[in-house]
């Protein structure tokens, strides 16, 4: 049978299913057109305040440090007090580090106040992380949905792509047109509308927060739930302990490649070109989720597409290192973020088969923790390579850690549990709380 317009795979979604993918969609495109307003020249915007590479990416690492502190205490907010709660409280904390990022632009703060500034903006993520992705799978799972997770994962894909291709190409233009700050202006600006539309439509269906209960309490049960669906479930385990090596190596290779373009270039003042990574990427996103259809026709498994995208990811990775020209730097980039996108809804419907409602945002959070862990260890070491030898080379080592997310990826696969399946149709496993 032939899909319909509302429909997954040839499965006809009821009103409550097409309205909170609605939510779940409007919400990752103002979110993600928010955030993406600085992402083509936020590297460009810490050099421009005195920074150097080293230091640049240092408070990156602070960024993300902010994430591994905060990602499982936001996690069991979300999953004690509400996924609505976290998201609102994410948005409101995220406007406020933006506001204070752009204060110590204009002041030419020294490096100790980017590296604080920087990890409160990392805590306003982590409002996020989990959060998103648990309300939408049980707001599905109570309305009815029996199709598959990919496709909506996938839907999400593309609305963030869209919503990035526009805000890193409007932001470099921008930024290239004015200054570097107005960029950051703009994302306040979004950033408020976000928190307006969270506020009236995002419902926590299929979920009851604990606010009831006693908190410590409660917080304690939630974390030993955690532990035990994500670290002491092989299957997560495996896919987990992967995380801060591709997540850690992801977030220095997208980030260094503003002023990596710019240096090939060869005019650092060229902020619309720092922003093609960005749209690049964007446009990517785009194409990997139109693309996940095809991934479950030429794979079985989903951890057969983690393998081959993550051995696939390093050698692009070292090439682009290889072959430093700017249009082959550019291709390179291109494919690389096609395979990125193509395989991230596979991996978010993997975990979110594996791990129950009551769990879930914490152990996504845990899981962007870990991820985030990688970022803290690596981006300052690759910063270091980066200024001591070269950005090509910087890009050769972090293809080569890159490639040690692997073997936990094969140990992953060879636990053949059920949610490592990509031809069954099925909704979430386990049943909402409340």
């Amino acid at each position: 049978m032939r899909a319909g317009p509302h429909s997954e795979g040839g499965t006809p979604l009821n009103a409550e299913c097409r309205k909170v993918q609605r939510v779940y969609l409007t919400l990752e495109l103002l979110h993600t057109l928010a955030a993406s307003f600085i992402w083509g020249i936020n590297t460009l915007f810490l050099l421009d305040a005195g920074l150097s590479n080293a230091e640049a990416f240092a408070a990156n690492a602070f960024f993300t440090a902010g994430l591994v502190l905060f990602e499982v205490p936001t996690g069991v907010v979300a999953d004690t007090r509400g996924r609505r709660t976290s998201y609102l409280l994410g948005t409101l904390t995220l406007a406020a580090s933006t506001l204070l990022y752009l204060w110590m632009w204009r002041i030419s703060a020294p490096f100790w106040a980017w590296a604080l500034a920087s990890g409160l903006l990392g805590v306003g993520f982590t409002f996020f992380s989990g959060a998103v992705e648990a309300w939408l799978v049980d707001a599905l799972a109570y309305s009815g949905f029996d199709g598959k997770l990919e496709s909506v994962f996938a839907k999400g894909e593309i609305v963030q792509g869209i919503a990035m291709l526009g805000g890193s190409v409007a932001g470099g233009a921008i930024a290239q047109a004015t200054n570097l700050g107005v960029p950051y202006v703009l994302r306040v600006i979004v950033l408020a509308l976000t928190f307006l539309c969270a506020l009236a439509w995002m419902r926590d269906l299929g979920f009851t927060p604990s606010r009831g209960k006693r908190p410590i309490a409660e917080v304690k049960r939630v974390l030993r739930g955690s532990i035990e669906h994500g670290l002491a479930n092989p299957p997560v385990r495996w896919v987990m302990l992967a995380a801060p090596f591709a997540g850690g190596v992801m977030i220095y290779a997208f980030y260094a490649m503003q002023p990596f373009l710019l240096e090939l270039y060869g005019d650092e003042e060229a902020y619309g070109v720092a922003g093609l990574a960005a749209a690049i990427f964007a446009g990517a996103q785009i194409l990997g989720g139109l693309s996940v259809s095809l991934v479950g026709h030429v794979f079985r498994r989903r951890t057969s597409v983690l393998l081959v995208g993550g051995l696939s990811g390093s050698v692009l990775l070292a090439t682009i290192g290889l072959l430093p020209a700017f249009w082959t730097v550019l291709t390179l980039l291109v494919l690389w973020s096609l395979l990125i996108s193509a395989v991230t809804p596979v991996r978010q419907a993997y975990l979110n088969d594996l791990v129950p409602s009551d769990q879930r945002a914490t152990v996504l959070s845990f899981d962007s923790m870990l991820a985030s862990s990688g970022g803290v260890v690596f981006q300052p070491m690759l910063g270091r390579a980066a200024d001591a030898w070269s950005y090509p080379a910087s890009y050769v080592l972090a293809a080569t850690i890159d490639a040690l997310a692997l073997p936990f990826l094969w140990l992953a696969r060879r636990q053949k549990t059920a949610a490592d399946s990509i031809a069954a149709e099925r909704a979430t496993k386990h049943a909402p709380s409340g």
